[in-house]
């Protein structure tokens, strides 16, 4: 605004109509780009923004938990998986004390009858619009409680698309976001059988002599599947499917943006599974 009135003032004084044309042209493109410049840093929230970010992380704390423990309950009760796979996943954020028992509480008020799974989710996706990577890596962790037994039920999954519905994702979206993560949990699980066949291949190392190395294959298409790619990928594909998923999951961007910093973990292992993955198929090619 202040750029297209100095133009007009100036280019009038020195050069009339025209001057006054071309000043308020000028000015114009000034406030664009000083808007751009603004909205990019933030905008006025940015003032603001360090009680912002405090108030999004806890948004997104208790939100998640509560989702979480109502999902754990969709089938009438909450089986010993899902109680062990809570209680992973505060052990992995080092959730001590007070927090602790915060987790605890918001995992326990998505069990109470009254709990709004709508109104929830509503509140949240208000709070965290346009920032598409934190909404996806919350959905993410849903699918990943109701996915802790390695099995996704039939109310499980309806509750799933209940929530991506609630937070704006497609259906084609959340079917590829689904797929995914069923890879990212194989994978998983092949990671932890290999570390138990270390041990055991020590502990036979050591007794008998003889050493037997463990098995950690991984295959092209369990690898294409981790990052959303079918067989028929290129080298290029791979590149830009690795890039966009290592973007989304970048835990500093992501704690910047409203993830609580115990939920760091999170993203973390997310882009080590995705590294693992490009790196085998790098090697592969």
């Amino acid at each position: 605004m202040w750029g297209k009135i100095l133009g007009f003032c100036f280019g009038f004084m020195f050069g009339k109509i025209f001057g006054a044309i071309l000043g308020l042209y000028l000015g114009h493109m000034f406030d664009k780009s000083l808007k751009k410049d603004f909205d990019q840093a933030g905008g006025f929230s940015n003032l603001f923004k360090g009680d912002d970010v405090n108030e999004r992380q806890a948004l997104f704390f208790s939100s998640c938990f509560a989702v979480m423990g109502h999902i754990a309950k969709s089938n009438g009760r909450i089986s010993e998986t899902h109680i062990k796979a809570a209680t992973l996943f505060m052990d992995e954020m080092g959730l001590k004390g007070e927090e602790r028992r915060e987790a605890q509480q918001a995992f326990q008020s998505g069990k109470d009858s009254d709990f709004s799974l709508k109104d929830t989710v509503y509140d949240f996706k208000e709070r965290f619009a346009k920032r598409y990577d934190l909404l996806q890596l919350f959905l993410e962790i849903q699918i990943q409680m109701a996915f802790s037994d390695g099995v996704l039920a039939a109310q499980e999954k309806q509750l799933l698309q209940e929530v991506s519905k609630q937070l704006g994702v497609s259906k084609a979206h959340f079917a590829f976001v689904l797929k995914r993560y069923q890879a990212e949990f194989n994978f998983r699980q092949q990671q932890q059988r290999f570390r138990q066949q270390q041990s055991q291949s020590s502990s036979y190392r050591e007794g008998s002599g003889h050493h037997v190395p463990p098995s950690n294959d991984m295959n092209r298409s369990q690898a294409l599947a981790l990052l959303g790619l079918n067989k028929d990928a290129s080298q290029r594909d791979i590149k830009v499917a690795y890039r966009k998923l290592m973007a989304q999951h970048h835990p500093d961007k992501l704690v910047s943006q409203g993830l609580p910093k115990h939920m760091m973990e999170v993203a973390v292992k997310k882009s080590q599974d995705i590294q693992a993955a490009y790196e085998y198929l790098k090697k592969a090619a």
